[in-house]
């Protein structure tokens, strides 16, 4: 397997950061990874399942969205509608270079941006969410006592998973609005949701909603003894398995 950078242009002109993993071999397909709220495309998940699926023979990019990791931009002016921007920006990037994607995969929030993006990339087939909300505004309850704070002064500082961030009210008015349930129910691609029952994060009936609120061809995969970012590399090792077993019939070039 090998890698190369990748630079492009996101939905405000910033530069986003990515990285491509490469197959030894022949290509047989493109997919896109998009990260956990605030994770950066070396999470764990990421890194680990974009390079196990590289060695079945799939390029995956993964990237940085605005703000977070090596990316430029202010992580406290985007929002969920950007985020989804970006996804678009790094379809594009991949159909001007080794070939649009087939399957968007996604991560916990990244899940719900894939959903939601799905439908301005025509070229995609089949979309996979892992440990995803059914409804984006789930993320509040990460905000805590620091919502009130952000809808008075407009912005607040955050700690989420031990490193600060700036939230600010237009990211809550964003995430309010997101009308989850129709873009899941107009998907028109085949959706495989991977779950953990010990989710603690994301609680599992966010699968089941999500299952029941799209149409078929769809598949639910239980990640049963998880955890919600997938710290165990035999868990990661085992989603990337069985996502390129079951997404080969949509994987094309």
């Amino acid at each position: 397997m090998d890698y190369r950078k990748a630079l492009f242009a996101g939905s405000s002109g910033e530069q986003l950061a990515g990285r491509l993993e490469m197959p030894a071999g022949p290509v047989v397909a493109t997919a896109m990874f998009a990260h956990c709220f605030t994770c950066g495309k070396d999470s764990v998940a990421a890194s680990r399942i974009s390079r196990e699926l590289a060695a079945r023979g799939v390029a995956v990019l993964r990237f940085d969205f605005t703000g977070l990791g090596q990316s430029d931009g202010d992580f406290a002016n985007t929002t969920f509608t950007s985020n989804v921007d970006d996804l678009v920006c790094a379809a594009t990037h991949l159909r001007d270079t080794i070939g649009a994607p087939s399957v968007l995969i996604g991560h916990s929030l990244g899940g719900a941006a894939v959903l939601a993006a799905a439908h301005r990339v025509p070229e995609v087939r089949a979309v996979v969410t892992i440990g995803a909300p059914a409804d984006t505004a789930h993320v509040r309850h990460l905000l805590g006592s620091s919502i009130g704070e952000i809808e008075t002064h407009g912005v607040a500082e955050v700690v989420l998973a031990g490193r600060p961030f700036q939230i600010s009210k237009d990211f809550l008015a964003d995430i309010n609005q997101q009308n989850q349930a129709a873009c899941i129910a107009g998907l028109g691609r085949a959706l495989l949701v991977m779950h953990s029952p010990q989710d603690e994060l994301v609680g599992v009936e966010n699968a089941r909603t999500i299952y029941e609120a799209a149409r078929h061809p769809k598949s639910f995969i239980s990640l049963d003894g998880a955890d919600h970012l997938l710290t165990d590399r035999s868990d990661a090792i085992y989603v990337a398995e069985v996502l390129a077993a079951w997404s080969s019939r949509y994987l094309t070039m």
